[in-house]
């Protein structure tokens, strides 16, 4: 298993860069995101990111922008996110990243008053990104969302995807699955679809908000978790997505999951 970690994309990205080259990670998960991390920022950077990544010997994956409306109701906003995804996975290929992550939309606004219409929009956008990635050789990881998204949360809505696209893998996310409910639902994505799973995002919380807590600061049962990943093939990508000032807990919870792996 190879352990990443994702640049915060409102601070400067050859500083985020240094920071987790320095904490000993084995690639950065580059989010492309403003105001810091957009694609025309990266490019501009291009030469300056790549030397970083060699100096302290990190392989890069991506991150699909976060906040864009490929389901909402309005054509130009479908289209003006559809563009900049476009964009983010250009600027990818440009940097040799061969593993993207997609981020589904939200549907928001009247979407959830036409909510088979919005997601309906949603799958639509889904292929046409997926297209994009193929002919620029890079694999497309759809990740699962927490309930409030009202897409893509549950693992049976991922059937239909995964039927149309026989391509596209799942990016797990751990903490995401934790969310709403009363039992974390990672198991059974692992359960139902271990052999589609391209990428992992490993957080904890408390079933409620995606807090992006170090592990062992919420109470998602890792090990359990750990447990059904190593019975299935999968052992490429991880990424510890905690968001805290103090990189301290960012090394911790590596290093917490890297012996749950290594123990089960």
């Amino acid at each position: 298993m190879r352990y990443g970690a994702m640049n915060f994309p409102v601070k400067p990205i050859l500083n985020e860069i240094e920071e987790i080259g320095t904490l000993g990670f084995d690639y950065l998960e580059l989010t492309m995101d403003p105001p810091e991390a957009s694609p025309q920022k990266i490019l501009s950077q291009k030469k300056s990111i790549q030397n970083l990544l060699d100096r302290y010997k990190m392989g890069i994956i991506g991150h699909l922008p976060t906040f864009v409306w490929t389901s909402d109701l309005y054509d130009s906003l479908r289209k003006a996110s559809i563009e900049e995804t476009f964009s983010a996975i250009e600027a990818a290929s440009e940097l040799g990243i061969e593993k993207l992550v997609l981020h589904p939309s939200y549907i928001t606004g009247m979407g959830k008053f036409v909510i088979d219409r919005a997601k309906q929009y949603g799958i639509e956008a889904i292929g046409t990104i997926l297209k994009k990635a193929n002919r620029l050789g890079i694999t497309l990881c759809i990740e699962n969302m927490f309930p409030q998204a009202l897409f893509l949360t549950q693992p049976h809505e991922f059937q239909e995807v995964f039927e149309t696209f026989p391509e596209i893998r799942l990016t797990l996310d751990i903490g995401h699955a934790n969310i709403g409910g009363n039992r974390n639902r990672a198991i059974e994505f692992i359960q139902q679809y271990g052999c589609r799973i391209g990428h992992i995002h490993v957080n904890d919380n408390f079933g409620k908000e995606d807090n992006h807590l170090p592990i062992g600061a919420g109470i998602i049962d890792f090990e359990k978790v750990i447990k059904g990943l190593k019975e299935t093939p999968y052992d490429e990508t991880m990424t510890i997505e905690v968001f805290s000032k103090d990189r301290d807990y960012l090394r911790i919870s590596r290093e917490k999951i890297k012996k749950m792996w290594e123990s089960s």
